[in-house]
Parts: structure tokens; C-alpha cells; sequence
């Protein structure tokens, strides 16, 4: 059985390398690099993995929270957020033009986020 500190350790881990490959795709298009580079798949890996550590650390934690069953919607609305996150590493990739408007968007979607695990509005 994995514990509750195991499940966070894991989804603040994918979290941190969501914005780790965000961060250096953003500011690779910001600077307008070629979409190919020698550390596209490292970047697309880490943002992938760092997808799934999320994926299976924060449900993890809605389970040893006993809240797996009813998902509360600001669980939904969080779902909804990694998918934003999920789509940002192919907008910055196609989009070069709006990586400076997304740059701002991905740091709205990490705050709403913190904001809903912190408070569970709803």
C-alpha cells in the first residue's frame, strides 16, 4: 500500500517537471528556435512523464483521502487544468507566435490549480 506523502512526493514531482518542460519549450519558441532541436524528446519525455507522476500522484491522493469514489468538482476542475498543461507543450511547439500569451495562461492554469488544492472550493 503506498502511503499518502508517497502519492504527494509523486505529484509534486510531476508537477515540477510539467513546468520544467514547459518552461524550456516556451522559452526556445519565445526566442524563435527552429520546432526542431536536439532536446526536443528530452523535453517532450520529461513534460510526459512528469504528465503521468501527476496523473497517478494526485488520484492517488484522492484516494487515500478516501474521495476517489465522489471526485468533488474541484477535482474535475483540476482534471481539466492538466489537460490544459498537457495541450501547452504542443501550442508552444506549433504556436511560436502565442508562446509570450501562453507563457502568462500556463502560470494562470498553475495557480488556479494550487488555488483549488489548497482551498477545494467546491
Amino acid at each position: 500500500m503506498i502511503s499518502y506523502q508517497i502519492y504527494k512526493l509523486m505529484h509534486l514531482t510531476g508537477i515540477l517537471m510539467i513546468f520544467l518542460g514547459l518552461g524550456g519549450v516556451a522559452m526556445h519558441a519565445i526566442n524563435g528556435g527552429p520546432r526542431a532541436h536536439r532536446w526536443k524528446r528530452g523535453v517532450a519525455l520529461t513534460h510526459g512523464v512528469g504528465m503521468l507522476l501527476t496523473l497517478v500522484g494526485g488520484f492517488g491522493l484522492l484516494a487515500r483521502l478516501g474521495m476517489a469514489a465522489n471526485m468533488p468538482g474541484w477535482a474535475y476542475a483540476k482534471i481539466v487544468i492538466w489537460l490544459g498543461l498537457g495541450g501547452a507543450l504542443a501550442l508552444f511547439i506549433r504556436k511560436q507566435s502565442c508562446a509570450k500569451k501562453a507563457w502568462f495562461g500556463v502560470l494562470v492554469l498553475g495557480l488556479a490549480a494550487a488555488y483549488l488544492a489548497n482551498y477545494k472550493p467546491f
